[in-house]
């Protein structure tokens, strides 16, 4: 769909007034580094904003750059990130910290498609770290950008990404595109309309499997335990099967989260 240019003009105008009130000040708009810019984006999936800064604050001091967080060891790196949950975006961090400092002597690329190379970035971290760090007019569209453009130019009926993203394109302003997508996202945490419908049923997450996920870890960032240790105190406490527990420990072991070495789990070095 092609958008007029009294339309396009009409909702930047709109957004913009409404963010000059709104705008929210937070610690990742102060910089331009793509390695900060990096660092946010990982953590705001699927996570809420005040958790988030605190955290985020907490990690930079204790890596400044990206080569820092390359030399950390993984399981530091864990234990930096408990209470954040989705651990495994730690380990992509990581991942990703040391590819940069070992392919790009610690300077994120720019290209979108150098930058979708690396371990757990997709197309929206790779425009984030354009738009954020590089001020590039690129498009990003993540969930909060996808209701907007769906409730005001398709009345709320959802449309193939790909018709989505070529609609936020159209609505970038030359130059501003930074600012654009700043207020988009401040807009759509706090303003953009909600779909209205039913929930549907979840298990409660005190008996899915990112739960006890979690737990194990948390107990091994404080130490390391015998597997024997672990598979007894999961069946007694949590009243898990043994089945039960080494699929859980065998998720954690793919996933690159913990390891064991001759019976005992500990985290990755």
């Amino acid at each position: 769909m092609r958008l007029s240019k009294t339309q396009i003009i009409g909702f930047q105008k709109k957004i913009f007034i409404w963010w000059r009130k709104n705008k929210r000040d937070l610690p990742w708009r102060h910089t331009d580094d793509p390695y900060r810019i990096f660092v946010s984006e990982v953590m705001l999936q699927q996570t809420q904003v005040f958790r988030v800064v605190p955290k985020y604050r907490e990690l930079v001091e204790r890596y400044p750059t990206v080569t820092d967080l390359s030399r950390a060891s993984t399981a530091d790196v864990l234990r930096s990130w408990k209470g954040m949950g989705y651990n495994r975006r730690a380990v992509y961090l990581k991942k990703t910290a040391e590819t940069v400092t070992r392919q790009y002597d610690g300077k994120f690329p720019t290209e979108e498609q150098s930058l979708r190379a690396l371990p757990g970035v997709g197309s929206y971290t790779a425009a984030a770290i354009q738009v954020f760090a590089y001020k590039q007019d690129v498009a990003m569209v993540e969930t909060n950008i996808r209701k907007i453009i769906t409730h005001f130019f398709f009345n709320d009926i959802p449309q193939k990404e790909v018709i989505i993203l070529d609609t936020a394109r159209q609505l970038v302003p030359k130059g501003k595109s930074w600012q654009w997508h700043q207020a988009l996202m401040d807009y759509g945490a706090s303003s953009a309309p909600r779909r209205r419908g039913g929930e549907k049923s979840v298990v409660p997450f005190k008996l899915s499997d990112r739960f006890y996920r979690g737990k194990i870890l948390d107990d091994l960032r404080e130490t390391q335990h015998s597997m024997s240790t672990i598979q007894t105190k999961y069946h007694k406490v949590y009243a898990l099967t043994l089945p039960k527990i080494r699929f859980l420990l065998d998720g954690l072991i793919k996933d690159g989260l913990i390891a064991v070495t001759k019976g005992i789990v500990h985290l990755p070095k």
